[in-house]
């Protein structure tokens, strides 16, 4: 998956994933009005207005990007109605030809992470019949359990050729409490950067692992120094836009050859008809908006790697 995915971000020339992170205060009242008219002011309601949502957004963008990120917790908060449109949203975007990433930071150990990983990319034995539940393509992966923890979500990547990206340096500001730590005078994140090396070295796909790491556009400083720890694992890259990051932060990221890292906009980009810059859009064509929105972020990044 991990030839797929570098295949489609040279065949785009946007080395860039929409997350699909919906709250119901992203999505316009039209929408809203229109689930809620046919389910009610319920679970089951939301769970409806999420997926027209998310359906309208990869319409309006998918012949422009590579990938998908959508963020389980904003489906789980709904309930097994809001699970069954997450299924639908991986679904759908895989029938337009989308890598769908699985923003799902499970860790645990034993069982318990094979389970996950069975669940999440792998696939489940029910008697006499096999199914993939919910099929994505990568998951995201907390390593705070160390290997017990990853070597499941390793074995079955090997065996369904799908991959992972771990948790190594985050965006948000508190990420320093442990990440940040001294350990033999050294940084954790880099103790955990170079053990994502190592399990990527037995995963290897053409150029790339399909073991990558997730660091944060908020820290250019370190993302430089873990992308000489890494230099086989592709970056996911959390951060832009909303959170601060841009273009000319994330140059350090990449490789030489303009690959290695992928970066996310979730909220810049699928509410981006409520921002000024995209506002003459309005909320009916929140569609178009995003579509404006991802075009501008090509353009950003595509110009930063050019000029640095």
């Amino acid at each position: 998956m991990i030839n797929k995915l570098v295949e489609k971000i040279k065949k785009t020339g946007a080395p860039i994933v929409v997350g699909l992170d919906p709250m119901l205060n992203y999505i316009p009242q039209h929408v809203q009005e229109k689930a809620f008219a046919e389910f009610g002011e319920t679970l089951e309601g939301a769970a409806e207005a999420v997926w027209q949502f998310n359906k309208e957004i990869v319409d309006k963008t998918y012949d422009l990007i590579p990938a998908v990120k959508p963020q389980i917790a904003m489906y789980e908060q709904f309930g097994i109605p809001g699970l069954e449109a997450f299924k639908k949203t991986v679904d759908y975007c895989k029938s337009k030809d989308l890598v769908v990433i699985g923003d799902v930071k499970r860790g645990d150990i034993g069982s318990t992470s094979a389970a996950y990983a069975v669940g999440h990319l792998g696939k489940v034995k029910v008697g006499g019949n096999t199914y993939a539940p919910f099929d994505e393509d990568f998951v995201t992966v907390n390593p705070y359990l160390g290997s017990d923890g990853v070597k499941p979500f390793v074995e079955v990547c090997k065996e369904e050729k799908k991959g992972l990206f771990i948790l190594v340096k985050t965006s948000n500001p508190s990420s320093g409490e442990f990440q940040d730590r001294l350990i033999d005078g050294r940084p954790l994140y880099e103790l955990v950067g170079e053990k994502v090396a190592e399990w990527g070295a037995d995963c290897m796909g053409d150029a790339y692992s399909y073991i990558g790491a997730v660091v944060g556009a908020t820290y250019p400083e370190m993302g430089k120094v873990l992308r000489k720890i890494m230099p086989k694992s592709y970056i996911l890259v959390p951060g832009y836009g909303a959170q601060g990051g841009q273009g000319k932060d994330l140059v350090h990221f990449f490789n030489e050859d303009g690959l290695g890292a992928i970066v996310n906009s979730s909220r810049g980009i699928i509410a981006a008809y409520k921002q000024e810059a995209y506002a003459e859009f309005g909320p009916e064509n929140f569609g178009d908006a995003s579509r404006a929105a991802v075009e501008a972020m090509i353009a950003d990044i595509g110009g930063a790697l050019e000029n640095r």
